[in-house]
């Protein structure tokens, strides 16, 4: 396995967003996709000091720890950076669902269209 580069917060690239970038949320162990996110500094600080998720939610205009109303929290194991520093990965362990309707994943909805793509 290749080590790891470290990326500074200062270094991640911010104003591509607006001042939020998307999270992927993977679950640790089974690779699932549990959810895309955002977050700003903020909410990466905040994510950062206590272990556990912390989004901007844009619907919102504010910062929220995931699991706030719900109690769904996220314990985040890793943060991992994408290579144009736009882009952030939390593998979590996820206490609960992900997706605010009460599924495990927010990806549960398949595009009916992509039943007609082609196979090689």
């Amino acid at each position: 396995m290749k080590i790891l580069k470290k990326v500074s917060l200062d270094e991640l690239s911010f104003e591509k967003g607006g001042g939020i970038l998307p999270v992927v949320v993977q679950e640790e162990g089974t690779g699932r996709v549990l959810t895309l996110a955002y977050v700003n500094r903020e909410a990466i600080q905040k994510t950062i000091e206590t272990g556990y998720a912390h989004y901007y939610r844009r619907s919102h205009g504010r910062v929220m720890m995931k699991g706030e109303t719900s109690g769904h929290v996220q314990e985040v194991v890793n943060i991992l950076v994408d290579c144009d520093l736009d882009a952030i990965l939390y593998v979590v362990r996820s206490r609960g669902p992900a997706c605010h309707l009460g599924e495990e994943t927010c990806f549960h909805n398949r595009l009916k269209e992509a039943e007609n793509i082609k196979k090689k």
